[in-house]
Parts: C-alpha cells; sequence; structure tokens
C-alpha cells in the first residue's frame, strides 16, 4: 500500500527508481535574520531567536548590530544557552563589576573585562568558522564608513559592533578604528539583502523607544534649572554620580550620553527601514526597560517571545508563499 501511495505521489516505486520523472521538494527561501542594537533591550533578541529555533524557522544568513550582533553571534555558534543563563545571573552590582570605569583615553569603559567574558563563551571562535554566514555591522570613526565584519576573529567584531562612542573606547581592527555599527545601520537589513536573503526578518529592540519624533512648536523659554552638582557633596560621590547614576530626574552624564543616542538610532532606524523595509519586523515593546537595565534579562527576553509569538504567522505566511 504504502509504495502505492508513493507511486502516485511522486511517480516512482517505492525505492524511488522508475515508474515516471522524479519530482524534487519544494525549495523554501533563503531566509535572513537582521538583529538590531539596543543596550540592554538587546536581551529580547533572546527570546525572538529561541522562538524562531522552536518554531523550526532557521535563517540561512544573519546579521547583526551592537547587542544584535552579540546574540545573533551566540545563537549561531551554538551558545544562546549559556548566553541566556549569564543574563539571567547579572545583577546591578555584577553589571558594574564587568564594567573597567576610566576616566582618561576615549571612553569611560575600557571594555577589557567585557571582552575577556566573551572570549570565555565563544572560545576564540573564528566567523569563518561558524555553519552560517554572519556579519557584525560596525561604523569607521574617521570616514563614517560602515563596515561589514565577516571574517576574523567573532570576539573582535562584536567588541568593534558594540563599541558605543563615549562609553566604551573604539576597537582597532588593522588600520581602522571602530565604534558601534548603530551609528550607520542599527538593523541591518541591507546586509542580509545583499548577502542573497529572499525574505529578511528584522529585530528591532528599540522600536517604541522614544515615540514618533513629535514636533513640540511652541515651548515657553522658562529660566533653565541648574543641573550642576551640589557643592555640598564630596568629589568622589558627586564625579561617580554624575558619570553613571544621577539623582532624581537629574541624569548622569552615561544617562544622558545613552539616551541622545537612542534618539539617533531611532532616527537613522526610521529612514534606513524606509528605504530598505523587511518582510517581517518583530518589535518587542521595551521602552519601560532603561538601556543600562542588564539585569532585566529574564523581562526582555519574556517580551522578545511574546513579540515572536504574535509574529510567526506572518512568517509562516510568507514562507509558504514564497516555497517553490
Amino acid at each position: 500500500m504504502l509504495e502505492g501511495v508513493t507511486r502516485r505521489l511522486f511517480g516512482t516505486t517505492g525505492d524511488g527508481h522508475g515508474g515516471g520523472p522524479a519530482v524534487e521538494p519544494p525549495r523554501r527561501p533563503k531566509i535572513g535574520l537582521a538583529v538590531g542594537g539596543g543596550a540592554a533591550r538587546g536581551w529580547a533578541a533572546i527570546g525572538v531567536l529561541r522562538r524562531l529555533r522552536e518554531s523550526g524557522i532557521v535563517p540561512d544568513v544573519v546579521a547583526g548590530t551592537s547587542m544584535g550582533a552579540v546574540v545573533g553571534a551566540c545563537d549561531l555558534a551554538g551558545r544562546l544557552d549559556r548566553l541566556e543563563a549569564f543574563a539571567a545571573e547579572l545583577t546591578p552590582r555584577r553589571v558594574f563589576a564587568l564594567l573597567d570605569l576610566r576616566l582618561g583615553g576615549s571612553g569611560f569603559v575600557g571594555g577589557d573585562r567585557l571582552a575577556r567574558l566573551i572570549v570565555s563563551h565563544l572560545d576564540d571562535i573564528r566567523i569563518e568558522d561558524l555553519d552560517r554566514p554572519f556579519t557584525a555591522v560596525a561604523t569607521e570613526l574617521a570616514t563614517g564608513h560602515e563596515i561589514w565584519l565577516n571574517s576574523g576573529r567573532l570576539v573582535d567584531a562584536l567588541r568593534a559592533s558594540y563599541a558605543l562612542p563615549g562609553i566604551f573606547e573604539p576597537v582597532r581592527l588593522g588600520r581602522r578604528l571602530l565604534v558601534d555599527g548603530a551609528l550607520v545601520n542599527p538593523v541591518p537589513v541591507s546586509v542580509c539583502r545583499a548577502l542573497g536573503a529572499e525574505l529578511v526578518i528584522a529585530v528591532n529592540v528599540s522600536a517604541d523607544a522614544v515615540g514618533h519624533g513629535t514636533v513640540v512648536q511652541s515651548l515657553p523659554a522658562e529660566p533653565a534649572e541648574d543641573l550642576a552638582p551640589d557643592p555640598r557633596e564630596g568629589f568622589a560621590p558627586s564625579l561617580f554620580r554624575r558619570l553613571l547614576g544621577g539623582t532624581g530626574d537629574k541624569p548622569g552624564l552615561s544617562g544622558v550620553m545613552m539616551e541622545s543616542f537612542n534618539i539617533i538610532q531611532d532616527r537613522i532606524t526610521r529612514s534606513r527601514l524606509a528605504g530598505d523595509p523587511p518582510d517581517v519586523m518583530i518589535a518587542p515593546r521595551l521602552s519601560h526597560i532603561g538601556l543600562f537595565d542588564f539585569h532585566r534579562a529574564e523581562e526582555a527576553i519574556a517580551i522578545g517571545l511574546a513579540a515572536t509569538d504574535r509574529a510567526l504567522p506572518d512568517v509562516t505566511t510568507l514562507i509558504a508563499e514564497l516555497t517553490r
């Protein structure tokens, strides 16, 4: 009976020979995954990639920027579970311990401790050794060129991609000094297209972070509030607060830099995606999670899972339409 069914479906006998021309199985489209950056909000991408994998949706090419590059690379390297376990154990104190603060140099954070941690998780893997093509996006500081890092040490590429200007020191690779790729391509859909992806899924973890760029046309110029530190504070507490914390509604210096960078990233993202939109956008709602809230990984991952559940019907429908 099984042999008869096989013959009717494929024009062959049960052993695959004779009885008519063989019918090739349908070819699914080449899928690209573009994972955007967003500092601590990037933990949500762990949930996105996990749910896609559980649903049998495996991207053929992956491109990532900043934190999105870290998560995408760990998935390709088979280290996503390890990254998730590490993220779940983070506390504010542990996050601070990873920051090798520097008052001189090109950034507040040298990044050596964090780089050593990433090395310990990725075992000095090279990008070309991954089982699928991967590209991390960075920005050349001297020229503003968009740099695609698709070979060499994976850790070096990731460190360059997340080198947020003013926070992390730039990374020198060869003759180029590189900083965060979100300055030029926050959600690298264009990279996936260039790598031949027919269907691109984008993960934008900053989609709802700064509203819709409303213009306030009239604002009275009331006397400005003095945000200078209280002179009664000691030098060290005042410096620490200005760099990292802030008090009440007075943000610290790093907070001002991060939120300003977030606004820039949002505007660039909209412009890039308007010109080259993805086929499916997965946009976790993370505006209530701060860019430095790395200790809220479990919450962000859960939000990423939920956002992917909402997008899965569109993904599966498009795959079915493009399968031939």
